[in-house]
């Protein structure tokens, strides 16, 4: 029970690595908020044990306004916000293909919301930490931008000004208090990489083959890493990514 009492708002919780996530939350004690485009009230109406101790906020992160108001709803629900895991981010829709062939719509709302979402939700919740001198942002990255992965572009790009906003905002936030670090998964077999055939096919296979441990990593291989940084245990790390992807890229 290392965040017993605490309150962690999970962007992207409703399903896949953000589910996982909330699940490992409330075994930790926790409160949560769930905020996601589609699926939060329901995710929590599932998860809650009559405790209330899960809410749900329908939330689209590259929106300022989604994102004030989730701050505000995890305020209303608990009266404060200890922790936010920005988990949101386009991936499992992506399909791998040459970067002259990536459409630019396609572009800019991959950064919209992988890179812009996270830095709006942080900014939601950083006034209710600092009045509170302390709080935890634990961003959700990739391996991707470590190894150079090709053709999805964008997505790299992505992650890789993920783990550089990760270091600027520790350092930023230090002072308040607040700890920022970040986890970057490898290949997961996320509810939405299931229901994509096209990144099955192309990448399952070669990441499997790269790995130290010889199996798929799974949505909760990545919980105990964002527990780690969440909880008392990493009150002496900030600025940090780790790499969860079962041996594939040594740091």
């Amino acid at each position: 029970m290392r965040c017993i009492g605490k309150v962690a708002v999970v962007t992207g919780g409703a399903m896949g690595i953000g589910r996982s996530i909330v699940e490992g939350f409330v075994d930790e004690g926790a409160n949560v908020l769930i905020a996601d485009r589609t699926g939060a009230v329901e995710a929590a109406a599932q998860l809650d044990d009559g405790s209330n101790r899960v809410a749900g906020v329908a939330c689209d992160v590259s929106s300022q306004d989604d994102t004030e108001a989730m701050a505000q709803a995890a305020i209303e629900a608990f009266g404060r916000i200890d922790i936010l895991v920005n988990n949101a981010g386009i991936y499992s829709s992506l399909e791998p293909k040459p970067f002259e062939e990536i459409d630019i719509e396609e572009w800019k709302r991959v950064l919209e919301v992988n890179v812009l979402g996270q830095a709006l939700a942080s900014r939601a919740v950083v006034p209710a930490m600092r009045s509170q001198g302390n709080g935890r942002i634990v961003n959700i990255s990739s391996g991707t931008p470590f190894k150079g992965v090709p053709f999805m572009l964008h997505y790299v790009a992505s992650k890789g000004a993920v783990n550089a906003m990760t270091k600027a905002l520790a350092k930023e936030l230090g002072s308040a208090g607040i700890l920022v670090n970040a986890v970057a998964p490898g290949f997961t077999m996320s509810d939405g990489v299931l229901s994509n055939p096209v990144q099955l096919e192309k990448l399952q296979d070669i990441s499997l083959k790269s790995r130290v441990i010889q199996r798929d990593q799974l949505p909760g291989d990545v919980v105990g890493a964002v527990i780690y940084f969440a909880s008392q245990d990493s009150a002496f790390v900030t600025g940090q990514t780790l790499v969860v992807d079962g041996g594939a890229y040594f740091n």
